[in-house]
């Protein structure tokens, strides 16, 4: 039987790449360019060893999500420090938190915010 491994990448379909890029920018992510087997250029956000594919609302590639719809996504990110300063310096406002929430490994100290799109983004401090 085949079991999970690992999440690989997932992706987000969004109404303005630049802006989603210059939004993750400011949380440590970088952008990166790839050239899929279909001669295509795309753009993905990475960091650590993961990476979120951006697809264009509209533009989106084949394969694609049923529903592919900006704003639609939950996600939570795990975090070196209280990410309060690195938000406040930017001027993004915090929707939440601090709260105590339980991620996948246990007990983390979540922030809540958007994205350009209105994605919810948790940003967690493990406990």
């Amino acid at each position: 039987m085949t079991s999970i491994l690992s999440l690989d990448h997932l992706v987000l379909t969004v109404a303005d790449i630049d802006a989603t890029v210059a939004f993750y920018s400011k949380l440590g992510m970088t952008a990166a360019t790839f050239h899929p087997a279909d001669g295509t250029s795309r753009t993905a956000l990475k960091f650590g060893n993961q990476k979120i594919n951006l697809h264009l609302a509209g533009a989106e590639f084949e394969p694609k999500a049923h529903r592919a719809t900006p704003g639609s996504a939950d996600l939570c990110f795990l975090v070196t420090s209280d990410p309060t300063d690195t938000l406040n310096a930017y001027g993004i406002q915090i929707v939440d938190g601090p709260v105590t929430r339980t991620g996948a490994t246990g007990p983390i100290t979540s922030i809540y915010i958007r994205d350009p799109d209105g994605n919810l983004v948790e940003l967690g401090v493990v406990i």
